[in-house]
């Protein structure tokens, strides 16, 4: 046997850890069922909206919180204008928010931002029994408050994510097929996790938690995955994060390139930094308490994109089918049955619709799309502050 064999092979068996995993994570998505309250408590919900720069959206976040169907008196929502150098602060007051304006320019990023809210703002938000962070660009559904209440109406939850989907997913093939991925990662890895282990991870927006759980910490994690390394803090103190598939917010996807580029490297070049961050910490957390949920909180994180997944798959593939024989040409082939039955399952789970199964054809080209993508995130330095991705709806608007 040849050295490159050998390598092969040890990449093969490498590549099934995370294909194994999905499988296992597939399944128990069928398994998941939503806890449910004996009575929905109605509590009192400040909704928190950090924004940087989004004068043209903030209203219509604002009008579909406000035209949410939950009692009025029972919710307030907050606006933190962080170093805004456009209209913001006035828009969000306009349309009926308290705001809080943040001006430090050596401090950016959105952790930095809800953490000097939440340490120099309790005087606002005192009052309530639950806060939930949104983006300022998503339209929760209108029933979002209410699913946010009743999960934090049962005294085990303290921490809630709902779910975060696309609202324009007939807007492209790019938008198509971000909401297939968020089907599963949003949705199927959640749902996976928490019958698996008992928690899920933190997803940045559409995040809720008891008053009291935010006036302890603040929000202490400060850098590009602050959602993430914040899931891990809470899983280390004990603190599950529960999940809620009813909750529901949308965000629109861009659909050119070039927009779509700078989102998705931020996204993936702050969680493969996270990777690289938390490995070593984690194992040893396992190792001094062997809680398994470090190991699932370590697959969660380690997981590869699904489209650099595919990339990895595809190479081991070919070379399998060019240099081995035997046994080790079906593992592979499982790989690509698994991955099949992931993708189709998140969307038989969430009940996607037609535009969204068409497009999963286009895959091929959002693959090769990443491609360069991922080759300039390992040459690019790692940023942390808080870079507002550009929506072809208001840029048009800057051009007329």
């Amino acid at each position: 046997m040849s050295v490159v064999d050998t390598i092969l092979q040890i990449l093969i068996i490498l590549l099934s850890l995370p294909a194994g995993y999905l499988l296992v994570t597939t399944i128990a998505a069928f398994l998941f069922r939503k806890e449910n309250p004996e009575q929905n408590r109605f509590l009192n919900i400040g909704v928190l909206i950090p924004a940087h720069n989004e004068e043209e959206g903030i209203v219509r976040t604002i009008r579909s919180v406000q035209e949410s169907d939950y009692p009025a008196n029972r919710f307030e929502i907050y606006v933190i204008a962080d170093n805004c150098t456009d209209l913001t602060a006035e828009h969000a007051r306009n349309a009926g928010a308290t705001v809080a304006e943040r001006h430090d320019t050596s401090n950016r990023g959105k952790g930095q931002a809800l953490d000097w809210f939440l340490h120099h703002h309790r005087n606002l938000y005192h009052n309530t029994d639950v806060i939930t962070i949104i983006d300022a660009d998503v339209t929760p559904d209108r029933n979002y408050l209410r699913e946010i209440s009743a999960s934090l109406s049962l005294p085990e939850t303290s921490v809630l994510q709902a779910y975060n989907g696309v609202s324009n997913p007939g807007a492209g093939w790019r938008p198509g097929l971000i909401d297939a991925a968020f089907n599963v990662f949003n949705h199927l890895r959640m749902a996976g996790s928490v019958v698996l282990s008992g928690t899920a991870v933190l997803k940045g927006n559409g995040m809720a938690f008891r008053t009291s759980v935010l006036e302890h910490y603040g929000w202490p994690c400060h850098s590009i995955v602050e959602d993430m390394e914040f899931s891990l803090r809470l899983l280390q103190d004990g603190i599950d994060v529960h999940y809620n598939p009813d909750a529901v917010i949308r965000s629109e996807m861009v659909t050119s390139g070039k927009h779509a580029s700078s989102q998705r490297s931020r996204w993936e070049g702050g969680r493969f930094f996270l990777v690289k961050n938390m490995t070593g910490p984690l194992f040893s957390l396992f190792a001094r308490s062997r809680d398994f949920r470090y190991l699932f909180a370590l697959a969660e994180l380690a997981i590869p994109p699904l489209s650099l997944l595919v990339i990895l798959f595809a190479l081991v593939t070919t070379a399998s089918f060019l240099l081995l024989e035997g046994a080790w040409l079906f593992v592979p082939a499982f790989w690509w049955l698994i991955l099949f039955m992931y993708v189709i399952s998140g969307q038989i789970q969430r009940h996607a619709p037609i535009t969204t199964w068409f497009v999963l054809a286009a895959a091929p080209l959002y693959i090769l799309w990443k491609i360069p993508l991922y080759a300039a995130m390992l040459l690019r330095k790692k940023r942390n502050e808080w870079v507002r991705t550009s929506r072809e709806n208001t840029d048009k608007q800057r051009e007329t």
